[in-house]
């Protein structure tokens, strides 16, 4: 089992930066990926950036160039830096981890999740 917590969300301008933190606990080896993800109000929920135990990482075109994934082994906790916040950023943010080696940001392969938290960003 993988228990993960999301914090750091909020409200900011556009043109802004927020930092998101997961923490993470239990099993590691279920933990190969971890991923952050994205739902606003009426839409599928949708991949933003994923982190395998590599270092390799994987971005949604939308947020290539603004959003940075990175994570702290020692902390058990992933990141998600996003900078030049864009109106159409807001949602609910959640993190997730996948067991496999290879990360993808199909929702439908990370069996674990956060509550989520939200970010809102306003013109």
């Amino acid at each position: 089992q993988v228990q993960l917590v999301e914090s750091g969300g909020g409200s900011v301008q556009a043109g802004g930066s927020l930092r998101l933190s997961c923490a993470a606990s239990g099993s590691t080896y279920s933990r190969n990926c971890m991923g952050w993800f994205r739902q606003a109000p009426g839409k599928e929920r949708e991949g933003v950036a994923a982190l395998d135990k590599d270092g390799t990482t994987n971005y949604a075109d939308t947020v290539k160039g603004r959003f940075s994934i990175s994570k702290d082994n020692a902390k058990n906790t992933l990141y998600l830096q996003m900078n030049s916040l864009k109106p159409e950023d807001t949602a609910t943010y959640y993190c997730a981890a996948d067991y496999r080696l290879r990360c993808s940001l199909n929702q439908y392969n990370y069996p674990y999740w956060g509550q989520g938290t939200q970010v809102t960003v306003s013109s």
